[in-house]
């Protein structure tokens, strides 16, 4: 999960938590609301955590071999 998926998460989890006063028969909209945002926090966590090592790796170009022009030993 990217880390624009998670806090979009976060955000329509907030909404249906502390926004929407509707009901829907068998579906609680808080509890819905409150998994989406744990959800998104979680998301966010790994994402932000993969980011920080994948920054962390360097590359290492390997180095090239040299080649030198020698004249032919008699």
């Amino acid at each position: 999960m990217t880390v624009g998926g998670s806090i979009f998460l976060v955000a329509v989890g907030a909404i249906l938590r502390y926004a929407v006063t509707d009901s829907i028969s068998g579906i609680d909209l808080a509890t819905v609301g409150l998994i989406l945002m744990i959800a998104g926090i979680v998301g966010l966590v790994i994402g932000l955590f993969m980011y920080a090592s994948a920054r962390r790796t360097a590359y290492v170009a390997p180095e090239r071999e040299r080649y030198v022009d020698r004249e032919p030993l008699a």
